[in-house]
């Protein structure tokens, strides 16, 4: 396991938020907060105060490139959480981390490790 992380959630379905909650309590690290949508995200990237950033790749208003490009900008790990059929994201984050829903406790542990060794 790696060290402790403060872990930012960025996800839409608020038990899927929850449950992914539960998961980095599980694991040892903390949740530093949640958001919905892309501009309640881009301004929890802004306010900083976390490790990394569990990033749902469709969001209620939109695909969260934008996140994703404020989060890189502020050199932050972050994984990208999919649902299903994801186009190829832009080309910068296309190395990022990648878990699948249904989530599973392992899959969350090891897309955290990998974004967080990265």
């Amino acid at each position: 396991m790696t060290a402790p992380l403060s872990v930012l959630i960025i996800e839409d379905e608020p038990l899927v938020a929850m449950m992914l909650e539960d998961f980095v309590e599980a694991l040892g690290h903390r949740v530093a907060g949640s958001a919905d949508c892309i501009g309640e995200a881009l301004g929890r990237v802004e306010a900083g105060g976390f490790d990394i950033a569990i990033l749902d790749v469709n969001l209620r208003d939109g695909v969260s490139w934008p996140v994703a490009d404020a989060l890189a900008d502020r050199g932050f790990a972050f994984v990208l959480a999919t649902g299903g059929h994801l186009d190829p994201p832009p080309a910068r984050h296309a190395g990022a981390a990648l878990l699948s829903k249904p989530f599973t406790l392992n899959g969350v542990r090891t897309a955290l490790e990998g974004a967080a060794s990265a």
